[in-house]
């Protein structure tokens, strides 16, 4: 996915996760005119499986009804099938998928 991370930071509403005074995670949020999307959301691989995704993933939540949105949405490569198990285990449903990307969403 081609995206430029430092544009996006620039742009749009981004939160960091830290441990120990270093970044282990982000997520960066688009309030749209009827849903929230999260445009990305990382977790350092080091960190991975200690449910900072989750706590970012929460967060988002948060944010979007903070804002009244009941509706999230994202969109994940084809290739990170662990995402999808992931998102589908956090309550998240598949609404579309083309040959690069996985759309989902969940309603909040």
């Amino acid at each position: 996915m081609d995206v430029d991370y430092a544009i996006e930071i620039r742009d749009f509403p981004t939160w960091i996760a830290e441990y120990n005074g270093n970044i282990v995670g982000g997520l960066t949020l688009l309030f749209e005119k009827e849903y929230t999307s999260i445009a990305n959301i990382a977790v350092h691989p080091e960190f991975q499986g200690h449910g900072i995704g989750s706590g970012l993933m929460k967060f988002a939540e948060k944010k979007a009804t903070e804002k009244n949105f009941t509706e999230l949405r994202l969109a994940t490569h084809v290739l990170l099938t662990e995402n999808v198990a992931l998102y589908l285990h956090l309550g998240w449903t598949e609404i579309d998928r083309d040959d690069v990307r996985v759309y989902m969403n969940k309603v909040i």
